[in-house]
């Protein structure tokens, strides 16, 4: 059996991690977790990663990649709780999703305490910081 493949979609402002609000979202930029990622799952996985501070861009991705993939792993930032548009996106592909938060939104604003992809994922992993995607990715494997 080959690997499985997996892609980390990432939404708006996470292009920024390492650099913004390292108190909440901590110190290291996504580009240098990835690649330790990419490291750890060698093996098992052909991990791809794609951000985009662009809804339409986001669906174009989950439409290219949610018929081919094994897996993917939606951190859609403030999307989450605002587009019907990349809900309807995933709810039309075939791949399954996790949605995934690095901070537990339940804990946040009140207007983060409600997701719109949440009933069209296969699940949701939040609040362990940028271990969320390592959980995330396990529970495809």
């Amino acid at each position: 059996m080959g690997k499985k493949k997996i892609i980390i979609i990432n939404g708006p402002n996470l292009n920024l991690l390492g650099r913004r609000e390292p108190h909440i979202y901590g110190n290291i930029s996504f580009d240098d977790f990835f690649e330790e990622l990419k490291d750890v799952y060698a093996d098992e996985v052909q991990l791809s990663y794609f951000q985009s501070n662009v809804e339409g861009e986001i669906i174009n991705k989950l439409q290219e990649v949610g018929f081919s993939f094994d897996g993917i792993l939606l951190n859609a930032g403030g999307y989450t709780h605002t587009s019907v548009a990349i809900r309807d996106a995933v709810a039309a592909i075939k791949t399954p999703v996790v949605e995934v938060h690095i901070t537990n939104p339940y804990a946040r604003e009140e207007f983060r305490h409600v997701s719109l992809l949440s009933g069209v994922c296969k699940g949701i992993v939040a609040g362990f910081g940028l271990e969320s995607y390592v959980l995330a990715l396990d529970s495809f494997l």
